[in-house]
Formats: C-alpha cells, structure tokens, sequence
C-alpha cells in the first residue's frame, strides 16, 4: 500500500496518522513553547482531514504532553480535533504514547496499543511492538534533519528496518516542538527500538511552499554528500 505525505501526516489508503501533538505543552507552568500552539495544530489537522476526507485518522502516540492535570485548553483542542473528524465523517483513533498519562481524562474514544491497517501497523514506536507487520509507522523521536543550514522536520523511511519490515517514522505534528536533528544520529541514539539500521534511513521533507515533498538518500550516503 503506498503512502503520500502531507504536512508532517502520512496517508495511505483511507488512513491519515499524525504523531506527536503533545496538546497541552507550554501550558501551566512550564512556559516552554507558546500556548498558541493547540490552535495551529487545529487549524491543520482541520484541513488536512477537509483535503483528503479520510476514512479514519489515527494519532501515533503521544497526543498529549505530560502534565499532572490537564489544563482546560487541552480539552478544548482535543474535542476540536474529535469534531473536526466527526464533521469529515472520519473515526479518531488513538495509539497512546509515553508522554498520553492522561490521556484517559479527555479522551473516551477508541484507543489501540497497536492498530493494523491491512499490511501496516501504527503504533508511538517507544517500545517494540507485538504485531508482525511489513510496515510499522510510528512517531517518538521528532526528526528533523539539517540541509545547508537549514533545520526542517522530515520523516524517515527504511526499508528491511525491523525484523525484516519497513519502518517509517513521522516529524512530530506541532510545528513548535524542536525536534531531533537526526544527521550524525546512529541506531543507538534513536529512542525508538525500530531503528536498527540509522544509516539506511531516508529523509523526505514536505515542502509547504511547494506542497511537494523532497526526498534525499540514505543518512550514511547523506553524510558523506555534507
């Protein structure tokens, strides 16, 4: 099944995965990114589900931040997301995360540790996943990659990259989030166990200005090119 990408989400078939909202960060009283960050994200999704009307959207973990309690904007962003799906006639589901703690405080909806789309599974990606899969798409690690200077988000996709199976990871949804510039990274330095071969990794970068995607060669053969 081929997938097409579309601001930082992957769409294949008549799903569409996001990764990494982390809705609520910068919220309460750990000001690390502005709290304007929920509405973008909204407005976005909005019109990446309105662009493509999905069957059914599928959050790869890490939905929420982490926080002790969950402050009211989160909850608003979060029944923005669910209406927005409802509008589009797509179903929500969510694959919880590491950092989804309370997850169950403002979502009553479908949740799967691990959620299988035909040949496909979706799951965060912070801990081995269970199901055999020829294609596992996960989020977790944020990646973004550094290009003469210029520091972009990309996802990665490696082929044979887990028992056998393709692995392709998404840039986390909030554009506000840093990410981790993935360039001198080695398997070891990923968070996610389904990276066992960093050198093998491909970047795609979505172009906005373009609305097309820019694809690069293998980290190990991208190094040597920098």
């Amino acid at each position: 099944m081929t997938a097409s990408y579309d601001d930082r989400a992957l769409l294949f078939g008549e799903t569409l995965v996001v990764a990494d909202l982390h809705v609520g960060r910068g919220t309460g009283g750990n000001l690390e990114l502005p709290v304007g960050s929920g509405s973008d994200m909204l407005q976005r999704f909005q019109s990446l589900v309105e662009r493509h009307k999905p069957a059914e959207v599928v959050i790869a973990g890490d939905l929420l931040h982490s926080f002790q309690t969950v402050p009211r904007s989160v909850e608003s962003t979060v029944a923005g997301l669910r209406e927005a799906c409802r509008t589009a006639g797509a179903r929500l589901l969510v694959t919880p995360g590491n950092h989804d703690t309370m997850l169950d405080s403002v979502w009553d909806g479908p949740t799967e540790p691990e959620y299988r789309v035909g040949d496909t599974v979706v799951c965060h990606g912070h801990e081995a996943p269970e199901a055999d899969a020829d294609r596992y798409v996960v989020g977790h690690d944020h990646p973004t990659i550094s290009i003469e200077g210029q520091r972009q988000p990309c996802y990665l996709v490696g082929s044979g990259q887990y028992r056998g199976s393709d692995v392709v990871m998404l840039p986390s949804f909030n554009r506000l989030n840093a990410g981790v510039e993935v360039n001198e990274m080695r398997a070891g330095d990923f968070q996610s166990p389904l990276v066992t071969d960093a050198d093998r990794l491909e970047p795609v970068v979505w172009d906005e200005s373009g609305r097309e995607t820019l694809s690069f060669p293998p980290l190990g053969e991208f190094r040597r090119m920098l």
